[in-house]
């Protein structure tokens, strides 16, 4: 055994000459070695000043069959507001960054933006600098910060309008106390954070106009997807309540969305005096429905409600009219829990179990289609609801109730689940264009969202929107 020890020496000794050797070569120095960017702009979407960004992701190749080292990853302005994160290590300046061959690496980057003065958004930019042999590489760093009024458990103790010079986000609740009417003017923004919401025990006025409608979402501004926006996810805050207390409410040109309970009208047991009145509106996107109200008086005209875990429209009891409407539901999120339009205490048997009022209902120059089932109740027999002129997905026919309906009929909306893409107008050759009967359509209902005269091209299309479409194809 010991004469071949020196042997081994000697082997040992080669191995570790031989090893820097074997590493130098692993490493190429040509400075046509040069680095590919999985992007060559990092473009965050607008956020709020004060606040950080989300993290985006940029991911570094290195396509040469040798690895590379990057002597300099840097951020160009040195008092830049965006910061990196390279190997788990956060900064602004890195040295000797190694990608072996045919390999990658991540960078993580953030920016934060101090408010300002501004009503605008106001854009940050800086370049991240990679030097790998000699040769500086850029990818391009864009923020756009948005300055926004915060309101932190507000009560709207005396008559308010909301300022419109920028964003709203309420962050927990904005709760209007009764006798006080709270008033929101075109153009206005509220977003709401996660978990917040809107309690009314006074009186909302919010009114929009075509092509100035009123936000209200949640307030995540990114894409949960390239290209779509964070707003298509439901349950990114609670929704508005509306109390026993709370009369003569009025909701024109909203585009409420994303929320867990949509617009909730609490049970009053009062119909002598109107609860809501809501026009040319689209409620969409919730976990529960858009709409709910109990024993309540509600006007609705030209609007759209859309997307619910549940049902899109649920009431119970109460006087309710609904004219030129959408009801449609392809929510994207989870298995749907009910009917589009589900209806409660309305047939005469209803009542041995609740001494209260039956529902009286109509609904008129409307389309009903969607993933679910168009009603729960299927015989109305002995109610006072009514369909007048109403597009339906389901099979049937018509008698006291249902009048003058379109049975087993796709509407053609334009909408596009799979793309995300949710457009409630319908096609130029949709069966539901001039199925309207005139008479149904009042001064509420005479102009839709987007400001066309439902009487212009003669009798008027089915549901929220005037005039039919023509799909763009890519």
């Amino acid at each position: 055994m010991n004469r071949f020890f020196p042997l081994i020496l000697t082997l040992v000794a080669l191995l570790g000459l031989m090893l820097p050797s074997c590493i130098s070569d692993g490493i190429t120095t040509s400075s046509s070695a040069i680095l590919a960017f999985s992007r060559d702009t990092v473009n965050f979407d607008t956020v709020f000043t004060d606040l950080g960004t989300p993290t985006a992701r940029l991911i570094v190749f290195n396509n040469n069959k040798k690895g590379v080292e990057i002597s300099s990853i840097r951020l160009k302005n040195p008092d830049s507001r965006f910061s990196i994160n390279v190997d788990g290590q956060s900064g602004k300046v890195f040295s000797d960054i190694e990608i072996r061959g045919n390999d990658s690496i991540y960078v993580f980057i953030e920016c934060f933006i101090p408010p300002t003065e501004s009503a605008d958004p106001s854009l940050v930019e800086d370049d991240l600098l990679f030097v790998t042999n000699g040769v500086t590489q850029q990818v391009r760093l864009e923020a756009y910060g948005q300055n926004v009024t915060r309101l932190r458990a507000r009560r709207i103790s005396e008559d308010t309008t909301l300022p419109t010079d920028r964003p709203i986000v309420v962050f927990d609740s904005l709760v209007v106390e009764k006798g006080v009417t709270l008033r929101i003017l075109p153009d206005t923004r509220l977003l709401f954070h996660d978990g917040a919401e809107m309690i009314v025990h006074g009186r909302i006025e919010a009114v929009g106009e075509a092509g100035r409608f009123i936000q209200m979402r949640g307030d995540r501004l990114d894409n949960v997807l390239p290209n779509v926006g964070y707003d298509i996810l439901a349950g990114q805050w609670k929704g508005i309540r509306i109390t026993e207390s709370s009369f003569d409410n009025r909701l024109e040109y909203i585009d409420m969305r994303s929320t867990m309970s949509g617009l909730t009208l609490d049970s009053c047991a009062d119909l002598s005096r109107r609860k809501l009145l809501i026009r040319d509106s689209w409620l969409h996107n919730s976990q529960g429905s858009v709409l709910s109200a109990k024993y309540s008086k509600v006007d609705a005209y030209g609007c759209c409600f859309s997307e619910a875990a549940g049902a899109v429209v649920d009431l119970t009891g109460g006087e309710f009219d609904f004219v030129q409407c959408t009801f449609a539901n392809n929510y994207l999120f989870s298995a749907i829990s009910s009917p589009i339009v589900s209806l409660y205490h309305l047939l005469p048997a209803h009542q041995d179990q609740n001494p209260l009022p039956l529902m009286k209902a109509n609904f008129e120059n409307s389309i009903i289609y969607g993933l679910a089932a168009d009603l729960n109740e299927g015989d109305l027999t002995g109610s006072d609801v009514f369909f007048r002129n109403v597009s339906l997905k389901s099979e049937g026919n018509d008698d006291d109730n249902f009048i003058s309906c379109l049975w087993d009929t796709d509407p053609l909306f334009l909408t596009i689940r799979s793309d995300y893409y949710f457009n409630y107008h319908v096609q130029t050759d949709s069966p539901v264009i001039g199925m309207g009967n005139p008479s149904y359509v009042n001064q509420e209902s005479l102009f839709d969202m987007d400001g066309v005269n439902r009487l212009s091209d003669g009798n008027p299309v089915l549901g929220a929107y005037a005039r039919p479409e023509t799909p763009v194809k890519e």
